[in-house]
């Protein structure tokens, strides 16, 4: 079965959430487009909110939200107890954001990063495992138990 990857993005971010969704497609994920899928100005935490519930549920193994720097969707992820949201704009951050510390939640900007980078970046996440080292299972540990 594959990874089932759930999208969402506000108006800033919707032009690279589409082409992510057209690559995480054509590179056989499971993937859920929760919206927005209109240029009408929205508000990233009604999206936020609703994919990472989702995860957290067990319907998404893990997510991607897009907004226009991505700091807004990484804030309201992670207010949310079990999501570790990383605000990625470099292939290194998403690599050690997973290794060490197990991110499940990929926030994007989609007027920082461009298609190239921005799909660079999430490969990188996607196919990169949590290291498992005993300091960084205490690590993980330790931001879920607040």
């Amino acid at each position: 079965m594959s990874e089932r990857i759930v999208l969402a993005s506000d108006h800033g971010g919707l032009e690279l959430k589409k082409e992510l969704v057209e690559g995480l497609r054509e590179g056989g994920y499971t993937v859920f487009d929760i919206g927005t899928h209109t240029t009408e100005s929205t508000d990233y935490p009604d999206y936020a909110h609703q994919a990472v519930r989702g995860m957290l549920e067990g319907s998404y193994d893990r997510c991607i939200l897009v907004c226009g720097t991505g700091v807004g969707m990484a804030m309201t992820a992670n207010r949310h107890r079990g999501a570790r949201a990383v605000n990625c704009s470099d292939v290194f951050t998403a690599r050690y954001s997973r290794a060490h510390n197990d991110s499940n939640v990929l926030c994007l900007g989609g007027r920082v990063v461009g298609f190239g980078l921005a799909w660079e970046i999430v490969k990188t996440w996607l196919t990169t495992p949590f290291g498992g080292d005993k300091r960084h299972i205490r690590r993980v540990n330790k931001i879920e138990s607040e």
